[in-house]
């Protein structure tokens, strides 16, 4: 049996997501399917449209054997730190094979390209000077790969591959990376195809466009609570305001909270506080995070204390997923967390409660919501 491993937002499932279940099957009939999923806010920093145990469902519902979650720490994070904590994760999960989607579709140029960035002694003094150029950092760094080997990376899917096997490498993580050809165009808003991008889901979502037509199963309990990111804004507004130094949160670099401290009340959204503060180096993901960041009181302090996972905790299983967690449980070198309170001390998992009691904020009498983090145990999916 194969053992394939998937890093996944699935924010929400949809039809895209099926096919790359499919075409996994396809290839390795006899396979069982992990994937490590975020929990309550995404890689950009932006709050799940849909709550982690909704997510893990559908999911479950569409083919995984088993969801284990990425902590906070790990999940809204750039690309390498966000790689670290999936591939450790899969590496204790003894996962095989690690799936992802691809627009270059060429794990042997990827290969070539972690590489570089690993080994070449120039790798870092090409990426210095394009960053002093005031270029981003992974403009900057798919600038600095063009220059050492002539292949230009840019799109998002291979960056994330690009640092998975990457990090791979770094931990000699017995996994072997295959891609899948992407299908779709990741920053297209158009409702044409059956298999659309999540963000242009999430738009329709928000406005209350039927999606049924883009998502595999459509059931209304999946869907009857959404968290919308521009309802987070006052609390980050007010957040920001009455913040005395705005560089002590996690990936706010020097220098741009004057920026932020400047506009911030003359924003009346997310959307437009990120095109105010907006500039060559400060992209709109890398602000998102930082709002992100910022709206859960996440300090850099905070996050020197966070290096690597140190657990894992399923949020559902098939029957299979269930027999394989069982099969390994002995072999892992870090607790599984199947009850909140089995380790309860843990700072790393005090945090994670912490954040679900900021995505929660929007919800009135979250009461039972925020209980439900503390309470509830792995989904059987039989």
């Amino acid at each position: 049996m194969d053992v394939i491993g998937i890093v996944v937002e699935y924010n929400p499932f949809h039809n895209g997501h099926l096919h790359q279940i499919k075409e996994i099957k396809k290839r390795f009939p006899d396979s069982l399917l992990v994937v490590v999923m975020n929990g309550n806010f995404s890689q950009r920093g932006e709050p799940a449209i849909v709550d982690k145990w909704n997510r893990c469902e559908m999911a479950l519902e569409n083919g995984i054997d088993l969801v284990v979650e990425i902590p906070f720490v790990f999940a809204t994070q750039s690309a390498d730190i966000f790689a670290h904590g999936a591939i450790s994760l899969l590496k204790e999960l003894k996962v095989e094979k690690l799936i992802f989607g691809s627009e270059t579709n060429d794990v042997s140029l990827l290969n070539q390209l972690a590489d570089i960035e690993l080994y070449n002694p120039d790798y870092n003094k090409f990426v210095n000077s394009y960053l002093q150029k005031g270029y981003n950092y992974p403009t900057s760094m798919s600038k600095a790969l063009f220059d050492l080997s002539n292949f230009r990376i840019r799109l998002s899917n291979d960056l994330l591959g690009l640092s998975y096997i990457k990090e791979i490498k770094k931990q000699k993580a017995n996994i072997e990376p295959i891609s899948i050809k992407r299908t779709n165009d990741y920053k297209s808003y158009d409702l044409g195809s059956d298999i659309v991008n999540a963000s242009c889901i999430r738009k329709a979502i928000g406005s209350r466009f039927d999606i049924t037509k883009y998502v595999p199963i459509y059931h209304e309990k999946h869907y009857k609570r959404i968290y919308l990111l521009e309802d987070y804004f006052p609390f980050l507004k007010y957040k920001i305001m009455v913040s005395k130094d705005l560089s002590l949160f996690q990936t706010v670099d020097e220098g741009v909270e004057n920026r932020i401290n400047k506009y911030i009340l003359k924003a009346n959204s997310f959307e437009e506080l990120i095109n105010l503060v907006k500039t060559k180096r400060y992209t709109y993901n890398k602000l998102s995070r930082m709002f992100c960041h910022i709206l859960c009181d996440f300090t850099k302090e905070e996050a020197k204390k966070f290096k690597d996972i140190e657990y894992i905790r399923p949020l559902g299983f098939s029957e299979q997923g269930k027999k394989y967690l069982n099969k390994i449980k002995k072999e892992v070198n870090l607790p599984i967390v199947s009850r909140f309170a089995s380790l309860k001390d843990n700072e790393l998992l005090q945090l994670e409660y912490r954040i679900a009691k900021v995505y929660q904020c929007i919800v009135p009498n979250n009461k039972d919501l925020i209980e439900e983090e503390y309470k509830r145990t792995p989904i059987y999916y039989k």
